[in-house]
């Protein structure tokens, strides 16, 4: 669950007219510094930004999904799912399964925490970046 200062964080972006991946990146430097203080590893750079972006897309935030051959069709549905549910209206009861949540939550403790350092992210960003097109 995303912290409130993080939603109304990102929920401002959007009202003063920035892109839906800009407010997407407060929940994004959210996830990295949960994996920094020891909330939860993450075995990538890359899973830490996935996701903060999960956490985005069901926060309302209207980040869509990768485009098809981007990613596998199984991070792609669930990109989906995640935009769907953050779309609609918020429901008052809680969703999900107790023992599941602990159970992935038990799974991310056990993973490392140094791929959110600096090293890491710095290198994630330039492998994404040699990826893009460059701009005339």
């Amino acid at each position: 669950m995303p912290e409130e200062r993080t939603t109304r964080k990102a929920k401002n972006d959007l009202k003063e007219g920035k892109s839906p991946s800009t407010a997407a990146g407060e929940f994004v430097h959210e996830e990295i510094e949960h994996v920094r203080k020891g909330k939860h590893g993450a075995w990538s750079a890359k899973q830490a930004v996935a996701i903060g972006l999960s956490k985005a897309r069901r926060a309302g935030i209207p980040v869509k999904p990768p485009a098809e051959g981007k990613t596998s069709g199984e991070t792609r549905s669930k990109a989906e799912k995640d935009y769907e549910k953050g779309q609609r209206s918020p429901r008052s009861h809680k969703e999900g399964s107790t023992p599941r949540s602990k159970a992935r939550m038990k799974a991310m403790k056990r993973e490392p925490k140094s791929s959110a350092s600096h090293a890491a992210l710095s290198r994630q960003a330039k492998s994404a970046a040699k990826r893009r097109q460059r701009s005339s």
